[in-house]
């Protein structure tokens, strides 16, 4: 009965939302994007051009995840089988087609990158250190314990090995090793000979362990002066990092000092930290925090040309500046070893080049990066870096060139997902924005080479309607970024759009979006901010590419500013800055773009404006309180005077086409809802060039916020917003019945504006939060409304009749109301701090699918690792290939691994051209003594004939020095025999 009476009451003749079943509602979960949790780790593979990202733990994800992402959209969830709390992940590392991951519980576990899966997972105890190398089978697992030894995982099998290195320290620095400087603090494999492996110990020795010799070629100690006798205690060792040559070793130390070793003689060359050289040691009184991560970079294909990317050692007298974030350290071209001095090579490692400093955010500290380097996956992942990804103490990333350290977007460079913690999201909206319209949105920008190349997006339906869900997502550092969701299918346009709302606004500080607004139809977009300015954009060309037009222009509160040359040097066609409206009336809480040419604003101060863009200019600005007028007292004194002390304003905005009360002829409309319970409509009527706006009147509702606005035709139940079409059909007196539906937190609400109070249904239990008039695809509409407890609701229109009800258990409940809903009906809610969910409301209930994307690029394959030249190779030191370290470390039985099989071909060629290896005949029938004899024999061929060409060379010299001899002596005899002639004749 009391639906009857709402359907009479509303205005409405007909169920509009007839043929709903009560079963049809059943929130479907279609996608998500973000991370759940606090980015903990991250891993680059350039061979592959993947980018694999580990968080923690968090009260939306019991234990972390790893998230491998890939070109455009491609992405995969890494979750072990049975997830046990409470375990954060600490290092990943790329190795072959898997993916290496230690976690907070001392975990070694291998991903399969073709399934996705865990194939194997080890547990070690106190694991300090996981060094992998892109070319080997193994990871070699260093022990923080007293014991401080190297274990090795076999990651082609799956499995712990034998093999193991005790405390190799100890045999040296029996009393000194003890208790926690015994453990290993931190590896190093060679970046040119794999069969040497530096281990640091916190006790800060560092030794190189030769596995072809099966001890340690030799120890590196710091020098003792200053406090620096670290077997002593006094300061920790906490990383070991190879100079790509492998010319020189550096171990850095909690102090911040970082001391570098002459590999071959063992001797100290230079001792510094990231300001310069530290020739006085016991002068040093910097308190500097500990190094973090330190990686010996080196440029282009020329690995004696480097630099040190150094996080932290700075002083901590610049906390709050500028000058704390990742150093990079240039130290120019290596001098030649065999000929240059002490001094020169001292020089060197302390650096000619000034620091570089990549500076962070303000009141953010870095904790950890990775190097983006162009294509090798060797020395490190620090050969040719073109990008610096940073993560930083609030949670964030941060990506910047290298090594200018200038700040690069994550706009089409890197997955969606990535851009909600690249900064964090502040404020979303969603618009459903035509194919055909969105398909010719596709933003030309400069940009820089891509970062992310790997992958192959999964098997997905076809588009599904003509009509894209679009998302606004507004992030802390004042950008927008518009990108479409999808619906589960086809994605034909992946991109990502841009504006910099900072920069049309003019200035860099204290600028935060608090409202965003987009026209379905013609794809025009709005910003608000919390100091009152909205700024508009346009589809089009810049007609400022690659030079900055920005100039100063002077304030105009309450007026329009042409902010045109504001536009990004960079961006070549895309939405562009168009006007800027400063409302100057505190933040602004509602805006709404129609797709006729007019925006409305409305501001916390209490004033409501319009725009129209034709002029463009502002045809309507007031106070909410000029008009909607105090109702009659009808309530007792307590409730009327606290009601009108609280200030009013617009929470809720929309245009729509329709017949007011009263009228005779269809117009323009403008409704306005405020934080009061008030809706007011608004008559937009032509005034010459433009329009003028007046108030046609205002209904009070419950008390409570008005949150949703939806204006719908009484006798289609279609929308009945303001479009070019519904315009162009006021000129020949087209009517469209219509009838408002509006949602607050306490009601909804069907009446016909503008006074008419229509029918409505109150919420007993809860809030609402979010609502909307949906209309799916092939579906009748009706009003889906978010609450506060974390369930979603359906109503029928236009009886109110609850159609189903779901509880979705996965939304975060403090941002309830942050979350919105699309005119197709997909719920875009928060999973947590940084992830959302797409969810249809009309589905099947199913949960979130599994992606069938493609991580492995066959096409992709590993370059062969660098390794010893010639002249080395000649002068005695031993080759160690992949293949015998197999067997050094894995045993005779141990058959080749998969790797070593698909590649075994074209090493052997390869190492063949290089002239230390034989015929491949010969090497398949060889053993492990034949192959030790062979490299021997040709070594001693090799000298051989280097003897016989130096003993020709003598002999040649010998010669010619004869025949000059004998040349000089017949000249002088001709000389003196011809002068006896001339004396006697």
């Amino acid at each position: 009965m009391a639906s009857f009476l709402r359907a009479k009451q509303s205005g409405v003749a007909t169920d509009l939302s007839a043929g709903l079943l009560p079963g049809s509602f059943n929130p479907d979960e279609l996608a998500r994007y973000g991370i759940n949790s606090q980015v903990s780790c991250l891993a680059y593979d350039p061979t592959r051009s993947l980018l694999a990202v580990g968080t923690s733990p968090s009260t939306f994800s019991p234990r972390g995840k790893i998230y491998v992402f890939g070109r455009d959209r491609v992405h995969r969830i890494l979750q072990p089988p049975n997830p046990s709390g409470g375990v954060s992940y600490r290092q990943l590392a790329f190795v072959n087609h898997s993916l290496v991951s230690l976690d907070s519980n001392n975990e070694v576990a291998l991903w399969d990158l073709e399934t996705c899966t865990q194939t194997s997972k080890y547990s070690y105890v106190k694991v300090s250190s996981l060094v992998t190398d892109p070319a080997l089978d193994w990871a070699f697992v260093g022990s923080a314990s007293s014991s401080g030894d190297v274990q090795v995982y076999d990651l082609d099998r799956a499995r712990p090995v034998p093999f193991r290195l005790g405390n190799l320290a100890k045999e040296v620095y029996p009393r000194e090793m003890i208790g926690d400087r015994a453990g290993v603090a931190a590896m190093a494999i060679h970046p040119r000979d794999i069969g040497k492996l530096a281990v640091g110990y916190a006790g800060g020795v560092v030794g190189v362990y030769s596995f072809k010799m099966g001890g340690v070629q030799r120890w590196y100690e710091p020098p003792s002066a200053g406090g620096m006798m670290m077997m002593r205690g006094k300061v920790k060792l906490t990383n070991v990092v190879w100079h790509p040559s492998g010319t020189f070793l550096m171990g850095g130390y909690e102090n911040g000092v970082m001391v570098f070793w002459d590999v071959k003689e063992g001797r100290v060359v230079g001792v510094r930290d990231v300001y310069g050289s530290l020739d006085d040691l016991e002068g040093d009184k910097r308190d500097r925090v500990p190094l973090g991560r330190v990686k010996w970079a080196c440029k282009g294909n020329n690995p004696d040309d480097t630099g040190l990317v150094v996080q932290g050692g700075w002083d901590r007298g610049e906390q709050h500046s500028g000058k704390r974030g990742i150093s990079f350290l240039d130290l120019g071209p290596t001098p030649v070893y065999a000929t240059s001095s002490w001094e020169v090579l001292g020089g060197y490692v302390k650096g000619r080049g000034e620091r570089v400093v990549m500076e962070m955010p303000p009141g953010a500290e870095v904790v950890d990066y990775v190097l983006i380097p162009r294509q090798s996956p060797y020395f490190d992942g620090a050969q040719d870096p073109l990008a610096v990804m940073a993560m930083l103490s609030s949670g964030e990333l941060i990506t910047m060139s290298f090594p200018s350290g200038w700040a690069i977007s994550p706009t089409n460079m890197l997955h969606p997902s990535l851009s909600f913690v690249h900064p964090f999201v502040q404020r979303i909206g969603v618009a459903s924005v035509g194919r055909e319209r969105w398909l010719g949105m596709v933003e030309k920008r400069s940009q820089g080479e891509a970062i992310l190349k790997g992958g192959k997006g999964g098997n997905t339906r076809r588009k599904m309607v003509d009509v894209r869900n679009v998302i606004l997502v507004a992030h802390a550092d004042s950008t927008v970024r518009i990108w479409d969701v999808g619906f589960g299918d086809e994605v034909e346009n992946p991109g990502q759009l841009q504006v910099d709302v900072a920069r049309a606004v003019g200035r860099f500080e204290d600028v935060t979006v608090s409202e965003v607004h987009m026209a379905e139809g013609t794809g025009e977009f709005a910003a608000g901010t919390k100091t009152g300015e909205v700024v508009v954009y346009k589809w089009g060309v810049n007609k400022f590419h690659g030079r900055d037009a920005t100039t100063a222009l002077d304030p105009k509160p309450g007026g329009l500013t042409d902010i045109s040359t504001r536009a990004e040097p960079s961006l070549t066609e895309g939405l562009q800055p168009f006007v800027l409206y400063e409302m100057a009336q505190g933040p602004i809480s509602a805006l709404c773009v129609s797709d006729v040419g007019f925006i409305a604003v409305g501001s916390e101060g209490g004033h409501f404006s319009m725009i129209d863009l034709r002029g463009p200019s502002v045809i309507y600005t007031s106070p909410v309180t000029e008009f909607i007028t105090q109702e009659k007292k009808s309530f007792s004194l307590k409730k009327s005077s606290s009601s009108h002390n609280k200030l009013e304003f617009p929470t809720a905005i929309s245009f729509g086409v329709m017949t007011l009360e009263g009228d005779s002829y269809s117009s323009i409309c403008c409704f306005v809802g405020t934080n009061l319970g008030h809706i007011a409509t608004f008559r937009l009527l032509p005034s010459g060039q433009s329009y003028t706006a007046k108030p046609a009147g205002f209904i009070k509702t419950s008390a409570d916020r008005v949150i949703s606005l939806s204006p719908i035709n009484s006798e289609t139940g279609s929308p009945a917003t303001a479009t070019g079409q519904s315009v162009a059909g006021l000129r020949s007196n087209v009517q469209t019945p219509g009838v408002l539906v509006a949602v607050t937190q306490s009601e909804i609400r069907i009446f016909k504006p503008s006074t008419n109070k229509g029918a409505s249904k109150s919420f007993d239990d809860q809030l609402c939060d979010s609502a909307r008039v949906i209309h799916p695809p092939n579906l009748p509409p009706s009003v889906v409304c978010l609450f506060g407890d974390r369930t979603t609701r359906a109503y029928s229109i236009p009886s109110l009749k609850e159609v189903g009800r779901a509880s979705l258990s996965m939304l975060d409940p403090s941002r309830t109301l942050s979350c919105v809903i699309s005119k197709t009906g997909e719920l875009i809610a928060w999973n947590g701090p940084s992830e959302i969910a797409v969810m249809p409301v009309y589905g099947s209930g199913k949960g979130l699918p599994a992606s069938t994307d493609s991580l492995i690029s066959p096409e992709r394959t590993l370059p062969p690792r660098p390794t010893i030249s010639n002249l080395q190779w000649i002068s005695g030191t031993q080759y160690v290939s992949p293949t015998d370290l197999d067997l050094l470390i894995g045993g005779e039985g141990r058959p080749p691994s998969k790797r070593v099989v698909r590649a075994e071909e074209v090493e052997r060629a390869a190492a063949g051209g290089r002239g230390y290896g034989g015929s491949s005949s010969q090497q398949q029938q060889e053993g492990w003594g034949d192959y030790l004899v062979r490299q021997v024999n040709e070594r001693t061929e090799k000298l051989s004939f280097v003897d016989d060409a130096m003993t020709k060379l003598q002999e040649a010299s010998s010669g010619w020095a004869e025949d000059v001899n004998k040349t000089v002596k017949e000249q002088k005899r001709g000389l003196l025999l011809g002068g006896l002639k001339k004396s006697f004749f």
